[in-house]
């Protein structure tokens, strides 16, 4: 009983481990992810986002909605367990806490608007930028999941990776930004919709 109880989990765990894709795998996930990407204008999404602290027992679990417009407009509006928005907005980060306004240029620093630009691009899914990322493909299923570890030494100072998870058909279904400390932020999305028009009214604080 013990012998198939134990074959049964290894079996599993086999079935969804995550295996390295060859080169000739990673070129083809990046094309496919890159068509998507060309082919996005706006993005539509439910979104729970985990927050992993250490010294926390369990995760700070958060939901919302996220809307996006090409070339650079995201907004994340929260709306459990509280009321809180962020937009990106002509390199002006602008925040809205229940009510309470305020707004940082992005525009004239260098990490928050690195951070920005990467947050644009994990929502696409057109992240594939060698020369600012050493890049792991792996592949879990029919879905993929890709390493992104940043080589500039500053910017590694704040986030240690990006981990995202793709789709059969090449959209993000998981974004997971990781710091030094091991902390993270998970993001899963749900119910995305793809060039749904969106008015530029969306996108106000």
């Amino acid at each position: 009983m013990h012998k198939i109880l134990f074959l049964i989990f290894f079996v599993s765990l086999g079935a969804f481990a995550q295996k390295e894709m060859t080169p000739t795998e990673a070129v083809a996930l990046k094309a496919k992810v890159k068509t998507r990407a060309d082919a996005t204008t706006t993005v539509m999404s439910e979104f729970t986002q985990y927050k992993h602290l250490d010294f926390l027992s369990d995760d700070i679990v958060s939901q919302g909605k996220l809307a996006f417009k090409v070339p650079n407009l995201v907004k994340w509006e929260y709306t459990k367990p509280f009321a809180y928005s962020v937009l990106f907005k002509n390199e002006t980060l602008f925040i809205n806490d229940d009510g309470n306004k305020s707004n940082m240029d992005v525009g004239s620093n260098k990490i928050f608007k690195q951070l920005n630009q990467l947050i644009t691009a994990s929502i696409r899914g057109d992240m594939f930028n060698d020369d600012e990322f050493n890049i792991k493909y792996f592949k879990i299923n029919d879905s993929s999941l890709v390493y992104f570890l940043p080589k500039d030494e500053q910017f590694s100072k704040f986030i240690k990776a990006f981990h995202l998870s793709f789709n059969a058909i090449g959209d993000v279904t998981e974004v997971k930004m990781i710091e030094p400390s091991d902390d993270y932020t998970q993001i899963k999305f749900t119910d995305r919709v793809v060039n749904k028009n969106l008015s530029d009214a969306v996108f106000t604080q």
